[in-house]
């Protein structure tokens, strides 16, 4: 998940174990206090305490809190881009792909890391809300997560022609928030519902027709 980035016009010594094992602590502390804290709330001094190192084995390892942080997101990036485009493949190969199947390729693998065993990919569901929200992550939500959705938007399109791309945007956004929230604010759905102690109940599809529904209200008859 997070490999040592190395320059390949030198020959470079193999990082050991022990450096790699270090590097692991540091970039799961900081996805873990930037998700808690965000960016502005994390120090590389808090990160170093988590993760039981230094807090110059943090900047050797992060060269820099910017530059930790911007790897942090990217690291995950990679790996939710492919689940997706396969997810959007199987839909794309059946015999009539449709609004709602594009939409449910789209917030399922999220989910499903989400609510996975894996406590970093709730900590990276928070990050990628915390980054699309702040202007000043622009340039790094374009470079992780626009290309991926620009293939979504397409096959979108394709469907209906005829819809106002804006439009579009705006409704893809909404929905991304929506899915977000669903990760991030689950127990505002249990409150809400009167379940205290929460009732587990996945609400993965609730949120794919919510989302279809609004999507399809705003674009029109397909093609």
């Amino acid at each position: 998940m997070y490999a040592a980035k190395t320059n390949p016009k030198k020959r470079q010594r193999a990082p050991s174990r022990r450096s790699l094992e270090t590097r692991r602590k540091v970039f799961e502390a900081a996805e873990h206090l930037f998700a808690e804290r965000g960016y502005e709330g994390s120090s590389t001094r808090d990160i170093a305490a988590r993760a039981g190192v230094t807090p110059a084995l943090v900047l050797f390892h992060g060269q820099s809190k910017q530059a930790l942080f911007e790897s942090v997101v990217e690291a995950r990036a990679e790996e939710l881009a492919r689940l997706r485009r396969e997810a959007l493949a199987t839909v794309l190969a059946g015999p009539a792909p449709d609004l709602r199947g594009i939409i449910g390729a789209f917030i399922r693998p999220l989910l499903a890391q989400a609510t996975g065993e894996d406590a970093g990919w709730r900590a990276y569901a928070r990050l990628i809300a915390l980054v699309s929200a702040d202007p000043a992550w622009r340039e790094l939500t374009q470079r992780c997560f626009d290309p991926t959705v620009g293939i979504f938007t397409e096959e979108i399109a394709r469907l209906y022609p005829r819809a106002d791309r804006e439009e579009m945007a705006a409704a893809l956004v909404f929905s991304v928030s929506a899915m977000l929230s669903l990760i991030a604010t689950r127990w505002r759905i249990d409150a809400m519902a009167g379940a205290a102690g929460g009732t587990g109940r996945d609400h993965t599809e609730t949120l794919i027709e919510y989302c279809h529904a609004g999507l399809e209200r705003i674009l029109g008859a397909p093609k």
